[in-house]
Parts: structure tokens; sequence; C-alpha cells
């Protein structure tokens, strides 16, 4: 629904003119002209609808369409975790490739999805959406795809007119090759060198009109990986994946996933067969 659509109401009779609505408002729309006078709204087209006058009010006497009171819930600070134990969740979270052949089942996907729907996103658009692909098949063939887009790559890399003439301006791409070739050996060997034998992939993408579309979807990923570090979930980003999508001007990744939006962070999730027991200092 559009901001136009909404209404905010103040119950003036149990507001007690704190003024945290006007103080946390992004948009400026609640104003308050001297310190007790009542709290008004201005240019109510301007809400973002993000919620913070709701969650912030202490005597519930903002309403807005938005957020009706069955939406609005106490926070319980005591049930925080600590400093200590957040920072220790940081410390320990690792990109596990040792993966189970066991598949993460399907209560932690959706705990790990909400994770990412929560995370922060620019002017509170939510343009971020998650596809969700556990299929052995379509997994398969987005590895395929991934060493097939690196293969052309290094063939082109290793044609020796490109190689005289470029080598000395793409050093950096030279001195990938000889990991792009091992890749492919490791691929055509039966191993899974790019998703690791992951049981899930969730690809993050918004549409390309979306001008925060990379920062949004990588707050998203964060919120996401945390939650799956917290339930002993691996996750393992698709850095290469992500680098054969942008070369791919054929739409081949398109077509295989069926998302025609831009994707901008990719997660791979699976079953640990260990857990770390130590973390080292960075």
């Amino acid at each position: 629904m559009k901001p136009e659509n909404h209404s905010i109401l103040i119950r003036h009779e149990t507001c007690d003119t704190c003024r945290k609505c006007v103080q946390v408002c992004p948009a400026g729309i609640l104003v308050q002209e001297r310190k007790k006078e009542p709290i008004g709204v201005e240019h109510l087209e301007n809400c973002i609808v993000c919620g913070h006058c709701a969650d912030a009010c202490p005597t519930g006497s903002l309403q807005h369409s938005a957020f009706p009171p069955e939406t609005i819930h106490p926070i319980d600070y005591s049930r925080m975790p600590t400093p200590e134990q957040v920072m220790l969740l940081i410390k320990s979270r690792r990109s596990n490739r040792a993966l189970s052949a066991k598949t993460v089942p399907r209560e932690k996907l959706e705990q790990i999805l909400e994770a990412a729907r929560y995370a922060p996103t620019a002017s509170n658009r939510q343009q971020v959406s998650c596809t969700v692909i556990t299929d052995p098949d379509t997994l398969r063939q987005i590895g395929d795809f991934t060493i097939n887009v690196f293969d052309a790559a290094a063939k082109k890399l290793m044609n020796p007119v490109v190689r005289f003439l470029f080598r000395p301006f793409l050093r950096q791409a030279y001195q990938y090759l000889p990991t792009l070739q091992r890749l492919k050996q490791r691929h055509e060997d039966g191993y899974d060198p790019i998703l690791r034998k992951a049981t899930a992939l969730i690809l993050f993408h918004t549409p390309a009109s979306c001008h925060f579309g990379c920062e949004d979807s990588n707050l998203a990923y964060q919120n996401a990986s945390l939650m799956a570090q917290s339930l002993g979930v691996t996750q393992i980003y698709m850095g290469y994946v992500i680098r054969a999508i942008q070369q791919d001007s054929s739409g081949t990744f398109s077509r295989i996933t069926g998302i025609d939006e831009k994707i901008h962070a990719i997660m791979a999730l699976g079953i640990p067969s260990f857990r770390y027991l130590n973390y080292t200092e960075r």
C-alpha cells in the first residue's frame, strides 16, 4: 500500500508529548513546535512506512494504519544476547566448506529468510527478494554454468594474440588463470568446487531500477549469515557465481533460475560435517 493511503492518528488525551516519535521519524512528518505542545502530522505523503514512530511511542497513543496493535510487540531487553555473546557469534562465523549430505531443515531456512527480511533498506523501500533453490538438478546446472563461463574466459586469456596484447593490462586476470584451470579440473573429476555440495542456495535480488539494490541485498545477506551461524548451518558466499553472472550476456543464468531481476548476492547453505572448535585472531 502506498504511503498516501495510510493515516496517522495521535490520541492527544493519552500522548505525553515525549517527542520520541518526532525524533525518530526519518521523513520528518511528525512535528512539535514547542516543548509539551501536541504532536502534529505534516506531509503524510512523505511517510516511508518504516514503523519507527509506532515502535517508539511509550503510551500507544500514535496509531499508524499500516501497523495495527496486533502487529506491534513489546521488546524484552532482558532476553537480548550480551555483547560478549554477539561478538562470539561473529568471531566464530566461518564458511565451513566441509559439508555433509544432510539437507537444511525447512524451518531453519525460514528462520534465515526471516532474519534477512528484517534487514534495513534504503528509504524502507523493501525491494530485496530472496529466491531459495534446493532442487539438485538446478544446483548442478548453476555449478556447470559457473565453470563454463570461467572456462570460456580462460580460453580467451590463453589465446596467444590476446595474451600478447592484454597481459600487461590484465595482470590480475592472468594471476587467477591457474585457479580457473584448477576449478575446471576439479569439476571434471567429480568434485563440486563452486557450490561445495551445498543443498540450498539463497539468491538476493532486486529490480534493476533499485538504486541501492547491492547495499540492501548485502545487508540482508549479513542478517541471514549470522542467523545461519546461530542455527548451526554453514553459509558460503558464492563470489564465483556472482562474477559469472556479471559476465553472462546470454541470459543463461536467468533461464536456469527463472529470475529476471538483478542478483547482488548468493548464499550457499549446508549442514557442516563438523563444527570449528577455535577461532583465530585477525
